[in-house]
């Protein structure tokens, strides 16, 4: 046992990074970032155990890849990481920024070889531009460039973080015990991933893969009188609608299904479940639309979208060309990538006689080429 836990951060919002994708869902051949390295962690060191911090929301996709341990993070990095420290019963906790995605394994294990010389171990380069506080030239000899990972005593980690200070990293708060900080040399290739311009510097991450990804999805509703009938959130001329909790669009429920299917996010009952009063008469274009921002800020695009609607009544081809414009206009794509066939089911079932409508949908994915960025092309 290393007696050495793990601790990567990722809760944060990727404000900086300007897309609509969260950094730490920008993937690597077919691997997201986040995971890309934990397990680059897992090979480079023996760790008594690997913590994950993120979000709430995302911890339940993250689940889907890995077992490692989950911890829902805090409102700063401070606070997520105090939450994660309360899991560390190891003598030593290594703690680390996701974005820092491309630590070598040879500075990983420089500072693991370093544990016991101080109550912090710290990675650090030299600096070798000129620097200049308050409009007066400062002597760079005695300055640092401070990375991550940080090592540190749990124990002391743990007490230096019971203060109303907000502390910028692991060293900063140890310091303020007064206890014993010991650097190592760093590394060039431990960039820390903030903005765009970052991308050209971690050369580590492969281009993303080129695979297509497809999600199935198929919704049934009945018939309710005196209720608004909306299908692919274009509202329809009759004098009844769908029994549900929320407006009831079958065709954009399906749609979701297929949508969170193909990015491995679960189905519609998670992210919308009937049981919360939240989505009672829900427009069913606002969860769609709220769909689409999470595919892409997990690293997806659309590409294409299949529908077929299966019903005896109404009748549809007059609203067709209205329920594709409108369901291109959420997804973000072209009109031609969306493809909506109407059927009848010959008089057959509950549709046949007349009591519902069911829909099947298929959806395509493809992984967000973040290469794009580094030559200018965003996509």
């Amino acid at each position: 046992m290393s007696n050495t836990t793990l601790i990567l951060l990722g809760a944060g919002s990727s404000s900086r990074f300007g897309t609509n994708v969260k950094k730490q869902w920008l993937y690597t051949g077919e691997t997201p970032l986040w995971l890309h390295v934990a397990e680059h962690f897992e090979k480079s060191a023996d760790f008594d155990e690997i913590l994950i911090v993120s979000s709430a929301e995302e911890l339940a996709a993250m689940r889907n890849f890995a077992s490692y341990t989950y911890v829902q993070g805090g409102n700063s990095r401070q606070a997520s990481l105090s939450n994660a420290l309360a899991y560390v019963t190891s003598k030593y906790v290594m703690v680390s920024d996701i974005a820092r995605c491309c630590a070598p394994t040879e500075m990983i294990q420089r500072i693991l070889d370093a544990k016991e010389v101080a109550s912090c171990i710290v990675p650090v380069l030299p600096v070798t531009d000129t620097l200049y506080l308050d409009a007066k030239p400062i002597d760079r000899e005695k300055t640092k460039i401070i990375q991550t990972p940080q090592l540190s005593n749990t124990s002391l980690l743990k007490q230096a973080l019971q203060t109303e200070t907000l502390f910028t990293d692991d060293s900063s708060a140890i310091a303020s015990l007064g206890e014993k900080v010991h650097f190592v040399e760093g590394s060039t290739k431990a960039h820390k991933l903030t903005t765009q311009e970052d991308l050209q510097k971690v050369t580590c991450l492969q281009a993303p893969s080129n695979r297509t990804l497809t999600g199935f999805g198929i919704d049934i509703h009945s018939f309710e009188t005196g209720k608004q009938m909306f299908l692919c959130g274009v509202p329809i001329d009759v004098d009844y609608g769908f029994k549900a909790h929320s407006d009831g669009d079958v065709a954009i429920h399906a749609l979701i299904d297929a949508l969170l299917g193909a990015a491995g996010l679960g189905d519609i009952g998670e992210l919308y479940p009937d049981t919360e009063d939240t989505y009672t008469g829900a427009d069913s274009k606002v969860l769609l639309r709220d769909t689409v921002k999470r595919i892409r800020a997990y690293g997806f695009n659309i590409g294409n979208i299949d529908m077929t609607i299966m019903a005896e009544v109404p009748k549809l081809l007059p609203y067709k060309e209205e329920m594709k414009r409108t369901i291109a206009d959420i997804l973000g794509i072209r009109q031609n990538f969306v493809n909506i066939k109407a059927t009848t089911a010959e008089k057959l079932g509950f549709v046949g006689r007349k009591e519902g409508v069911t829909v099947h949908a298929v959806a395509n994915l493809t992984y967000f080429n973040w290469k794009t960025l580094t030559t200018g092309n965003n996509i």
